[in-house]
């Protein structure tokens, strides 16, 4: 007589899949993927959460995304970015704290957005009234050409860049890292 294991037994196999196709229903596959970008200079540290949406062949700026339109700056949540201390962006004083990243491309330069919103799906819910500051950086036309939107973080020393990459269109915000005691 052929050995039969105990019902349970051979239920297990039926159940490990039941659970396995359970986990892979919570789990979100995102088109656009999660991304973090980190600089530290002393005691300042700063991280932008982003989306990284693809370029899959598209017409990105003036297309996809339209000009003179605010953008969340990556897809999915709007980008956020959070210091731990006091920094100045094009020479402009942003406190430590969150915030959210708007942008406005245009062909030559953008308009970097600093909101006090947080947690918002797209831009879709953009109130200007809730902007921290505002400032223009020039939009530059590179010969390498980013797939996924990217944003990372150049520093040296107390100066950085955050630099916004997408198909052959960069733009970089100038950081300064400031010690608490040299803020006006």
């Amino acid at each position: 007589m052929l050995y039969s294991p105990p019902m349970t037994m051979r239920a297990l196999p039926f159940c490990l899949l039941i659970l396995m196709a359970i986990s892979a229903l919570g789990q979100e596959h995102r088109a656009s993927p999660l991304s973090i970008t980190t600089s530290r200079y002393k005691s300042t540290y700063v991280k932008i959460v982003y989306s990284q949406p693809q370029k899959n062949g598209r017409v990105v700026f003036g297309g996809l995304v339209p000009y003179g339109q605010v953008w969340r700056t990556g897809a999915n949540e709007a980008t956020e970015i959070t210091l731990t201390g006091d920094v100045l962006l094009s020479g402009q004083l942003l406190r430590a704290g969150t915030y959210s990243i708007f942008t406005i491309p245009n062909e030559r330069q953008w308009t970097i957005i600093i909101n006090a919103d947080l947690g918002l799906w797209g831009s879709y819910n953009y109130n200007p009234k809730r902007d921290v500051l505002r400032l223009e950086v020039p939009s530059m036309t590179t010969q390498d050409v980013a797939e996924a939107f990217t944003i990372g973080i150049d520093a040296r020393n107390n100066k950085a860049g955050i630099y916004l990459h997408w198909d052959k269109t960069k733009v970089v915000i100038p950081v300064e890292y400031k010690e608490p005691d040299a803020i006006p």
